[in-house]
């Protein structure tokens, strides 16, 4: 079992901490806050208090979003822009989703929110975030809405690189995009949207959820 009680979170989320392994440097371990799972369920409505206790779990809520369709397969281009995951593991805090830490020179990677606060939308990052949407539509990966805090920024080859490393799998109450390529295309397309409408809240200086 691997110890975290005693280490300290890198970052936090409103639902999980997330801590470097203590083992693999280049790895993230992403726990459940203590209780959250009991809380969020209290304060649903009465009809969603009829789902298992497990769909309100985020991190097996992103075991079944890497499972996905699109990143079946041997494509190595799948992970040009996502952190690799390698599964769920026991810590002595919780259950932990094991995933990719995405770095630069040892140090934990820029997420796209802080670079655009502190630079704005530069003709680089414009360009890093055009071929991340090509990426999208090329293989239809499909995620939550992509909030520019989900996002890091690799640099690699004298470029930048965004990186999806929270906010993967679909929201949807109808998934017909599991099943058809058209409704795929088109709710890649929203998200897409979506994604430049967040990036735009963000440079005008505001900043939450």
């Amino acid at each position: 079992m691997i110890k975290l009680s005693s280490s300290k979170p890198f970052a936090e989320g409103g639902n999980r901490k997330c801590f470097i392994h203590p083992d693999k440097p280049d790895r993230c371990l992403k726990v459940i806050h203590p209780g959250l799972l009991e809380e969020i369920i209290k304060n649903k409505p009465w009809y969603k208090k009829l789902r298992s206790k497990n769909s309100f779990d985020d991190n097996l809520r992103e075991e079944a979003a890497y499972k996905q369709k699109a990143l079946k397969g041997n494509n190595p281009k799948i992970w040009d822009h996502l952190a690799k995951w390698y599964g769920m593991c026991e810590t002595d805090i919780g259950k932990a989703s094991e995933t990719e830490l995405i770095t630069n020179d040892n140090q934990i990677a820029e997420t796209l929110e802080s670079y655009l606060f502190t630079h704005g939308l530069t003709d680089e990052i414009k360009e890093s975030i055009n071929e991340f949407q090509i990426w999208l539509r090329d293989n239809l990966i499909l995620t939550k809405n992509i909030i520019p805090h989900n996002l890091v920024l690799k640099k690699q080859s004298g470029k930048i690189i965004i990186k999806i490393i929270d906010g993967l799998g679909p929201q949807a109450f109808i998934p017909l995009h599991n099943y058809s390529t058209f409704f795929a295309k088109r709710y890649v397309e929203k998200r897409i949207k979506l994604m430049w409408s967040r990036i735009n809240w963000d440079l005008s200086g505001r900043k939450g959820n």
